[in-house]
C-alpha cells in the first residue's frame, strides 16, 4: 500500500510540474527572474489599432528617466515592481503588468484609459475615463464622446453626468443625436441634438433623464418637421407628461 501511495504522489508531482512548466513557456513568469539578465523589452498595449494615447518611445524615455531601463539588466522583483508602477503611473495608463519569460525577455502588457466624456469648464478642459477617475486632456486623444460645458464641478462630472454617458451609449436613438450638454447649475442642464436648426432642450436636473428623454422622443417623432422648421428655439422636458415649445 505504501509503496502504491509513494507511486501515486509521485505521478501527481510529475503531472504538476509537467503543467507549471507548460504554462512558463506560454504565459511567462511574472516576476520570477532567473538570475541572467534581460535580454529584451516588449510592449503589448491593448487597443493599439484603435487608439494610441501614448507611443513606445514616451515609456522608453520613461523607464530611462527613471533609471529603469531593464535591458542588459539582472532584474530582481523590486525592480520589476518599480518598472510596473511607474509605467501605471501613466497619466494614459489604466493598469500595467510587467513579468519575464524563461528566456529574460521582459514583457510589458498596458491597457489605455477609456475616456467617456470631455468637460470644459472657463478654467479647464479634462476627460472623465470609464473609471470615473480625472483624464487629461491631450492632443492624441481625439475619441468621439459627449461634451459637458459650463459650471460643472468633478462631482457632477464623474457622478451624475457620467451615469448619463454610459447610458447615452447603450441608447439606439439618442446616442447619434445627443452631442452637448451646457450646465449653468446642477438645476438648469441644456441638451443640444446634432442637425440643423434644431432647438435646445431644456432638460432641468438630471434627475429622471431617462423619462424626460422618452417623451421628448415621441413628440420629434410625431412633430419633427416642425421642429426642424425654425417653429421653436427650445423644448422644455422638466414637467411630467409635459414637452413646452418656445
Amino acid at each position: 500500500m505504501k509503496s502504491s501511495a509513494r507511486i501515486i504522489w509521485q505521478s501527481i508531482g510529475i503531472t504538476l510540474a509537467a503543467v507549471l512548466l507548460i504554462a512558463a513557456a506560454v504565459c511567462g513568469y511574472k516576476m520570477a527572474p532567473t538570475g541572467g539578465p534581460c535580454r529584451s523589452l516588449e510592449y503589448i498595449i491593448s487597443d493599439r489599432d484603435d487608439r494610441m494615447y501614448l507611443s513606445e518611445e514616451e515609456l522608453t524615455q520613461l523607464l530611462r528617466a527613471n533609471d529603469l531601463w531593464p535591458v542588459g539588466q539582472v532584474l530582481t522583483p523590486p525592480m520589476l515592481h518599480r518598472i510596473e508602477r511607474t509605467v501605471a503611473h501613466h497619466p494614459m495608463v489604466r493598469t500595467a503588468e510587467c513579468y519575464l519569460t524563461p528566456r529574460n525577455e521582459m514583457r510589458v502588457r498596458i491597457t489605455q484609459r477609456r475616456p467617456l466624456l470631455r468637460v470644459k469648464t472657463p478654467f479647464e478642459t479634462y476627460f472623465i475615463d470609464s473609471d470615473r477617475k480625472v483624464m487629461e486632456a491631450r492632443e492624441k486623444v481625439r475619441d468621439k464622446v459627449l461634451i459637458v460645458s459650463g459650471n460643472v464641478g468633478v462631482r457632477m462630472a464623474s457622478e451624475q453626468l457620467t451615469d448619463f454617458a454610459l447610458w447615452l451609449q447603450e441608447n439606439d436613438y439618442w446616442n447619434t443625436r445627443i452631442h452637448h450638454l451646457q450646465v449653468q447649475n446642477p438645476q438648469k442642464v441644456y441638451v443640444y441634438l446634432r442637425g440643423e436648426n434644431m432647438p435646445r432642450v431644456m432638460m432641468g436636473s438630471m434627475r429622471g433623464y431617462e423619462r424626460k428623454l422618452a417623451k421628448l422622443q415621441i413628440f420629434l417623432e410625431r412633430s419633427g418637421e416642425a421642429v426642424r422648421g425654425k417653429q421653436y428655439s427650445e423644448l422644455d422636458v422638466r414637467f411630467r407628461g409635459q414637452v413646452i415649445g418656445r
